[in-house]
């Protein structure tokens, strides 16, 4: 009897144990109760009926990340492209996630694909390669909508890689090396031209400076012979009003013609006009005497 009575608080022992349950941080667990929905444990310590309730699924709350193989599609200019998706979601109601779909990963990739056949059939292949943003917004709108009734959280939904066929892929890289060259050949040709623009306008202003350095030399020149030729003038005038001042008499302007008649004479003219004035030669050299006499 003492045996049996162990026996039976053993069993009674591990039938506890086994009945009591901790729920891990982050983790949900829904419990049913003779099959039906009983109620769902929160993080915690919990104990179940034992053989009437069990822990129906455990489910995790925290973010999860699924990537989806490429799925085919077709753009509205009939190309074929493989496109693979990343699909961040997020458990928020576990009773919705146990029963309101079975395989719901399974059910989030099927409904990825036809969304995302559904967005790149309106759009063309050009525009495609360069509207992630766009795919990634429209079908993430659409897959929350439609998993909220499973109690799923569609956080956000990125376009992994966009593959199109081979020929399509050759064409683009010969385009793209068609837009490289052409730009290599217009910035040659503004490279060019600037250089043309700089030696053109260097000629142009060494030109000008050559220019102003003739005139201006030129303008120095006139000036320095103006003044020249004022400076003689004023030496001129200055030595008639001299002249003048000292009332020369008849013989002194006698003279004065002579050293004129002198220069002249020792100059190249064939031929000299000599002044009626002093034409009488004898009577010049008595004028000239008798001024040297008196200047004596």
């Amino acid at each position: 009897m003492l045996i049996l009575f162990l026996i039976l608080i053993v069993l009674a022992l591990v039938i506890l144990i086994a009945n009591i349950a901790i729920v891990p941080q982050a983790y949900s667990y829904v419990v049913e109760r003779l099959g039906v929905y009983y109620t769902t444990w929160e993080a915690g310590f919990h104990f179940k009926t034992p053989f009437v309730t069990r822990i129906a699924k455990k489910v995790s709350l925290k973010e999860q990340v699924v990537d989806f193989k490429p799925q085919p599609v077709i753009t509205r200019d009939n190309v074929t492209m493989q496109i693979d998706t990343v699909v961040f979601f997020q458990i928020t109601d576990p009773k919705l996630f146990t029963y309101g779909v079975e395989r719901p990963l399974s059910a989030i990739e099927n409904l990825s694909a036809t969304t995302l056949r559904n967005i790149i059939g309106d759009m063309e292949l050009d525009h495609t390669l360069t509207s992630r943003d766009t795919i990634n917004t429209k079908i993430t709108a659409i897959l929350d909508e439609a998993t909220d009734k499973w109690g799923i959280k569609v956080n956000r939904v990125e376009v992994k890689n966009i593959i199109p066929p081979a020929e399509i892929q050759d064409a683009m890289e010969k385009q793209m090396k068609a837009e490289r060259q052409r730009r290599e050949s217009i910035l040659r040709a503004e490279g060019e031209k600037k250089s043309a623009i700089l030696v053109a306008e260097g000629e142009k202003e060494s030109a000008i400076l050559r220019a102003d350095a003739v005139r201006e030399q030129r303008i120095r020149e006139a000036e320095g012979e103006a003044q020249a030729l004022m400076t003689v003038q004023k030496a001129l005038a200055d030595s008639i009003r001299l002249l003048n001042d000292a009332a020369p008499t008849d013989k002194v302007l006698a003279i004065k013609s002579l050293e004129a008649l002198q220069k002249v004479a020792d100059g190249k003219a064939t031929k000299i006009i000599i002044p009626s004035e002093i034409q009488n030669l004898t009577g010049l050299l008595a004028a000239a005497k008798e001024t040297v006499t008196d200047a004596k």
